[in-house]
């Protein structure tokens, strides 16, 4: 059996640069979302926003919560809300591992980004985290500065 290709977003709609910042990134997910054509318009255009919004386990559903993705131009009367709760698209087992994993261990369920697949298909990459401490920011901001002056200083060195 050949091993599974790891595939790389063929187009990304949206990144939330915030998240890991502000969190810990566990385990990832790619999932659906249940989409309407002028939304699915407006994510091509690209202004997406997903830095504030997060997923949420409702009636043994999971949802995207607060992701800005604004009217479609073009559209008229049809256009969808901005900021509506939009249904994701996971197996049982994903839904309940992630429900557990923020029921249990008090993560949670932060979106990555949104992007097109090989078949034109929006996906969302959601991601398990943890919150980071005031004191677990700041060093992650000292050992990225830390590297891009030791890039620097090696290329000044040759």
């Amino acid at each position: 059996m050949a091993a599974k290709k790891e595939r790389e977003p063929s187009r990304i709609a949206a990144a939330n640069r915030r998240a890991r910042f502000n969190y810990q990134i566990g385990q990832t997910f790619e999932a659906g979302l249940a989409l309407t054509g002028t939304e699915v318009k407006s994510l091509r255009a690209g202004r997406t926003n997903i830095s504030d919004s997060y997923a949420g386990e409702r009636n043994g559903e999971m949802w995207l919560y607060n992701a800005y993705i604004p009217e479609y131009g073009h559209a008229n009367r049809f256009n969808h809300e901005t900021r509506r709760p939009r249904k994701l698209l996971l197996n049982r087992r994903e839904i309940n591992r992630l429900a557990g994993a923020v029921q249990r261990d008090g993560m949670t369920v932060v979106p990555l980004k949104i992007y097109f697949n090989d078949q034109g298909r929006a996906k969302i990459e959601l991601a398990l985290a943890r919150g980071k401490q005031l004191h677990d920011k700041r060093e992650t901001a000292k050992k990225r500065d830390w590297g891009r002056e030791k890039a620097r200083l090696m290329r000044e060195k040759g």
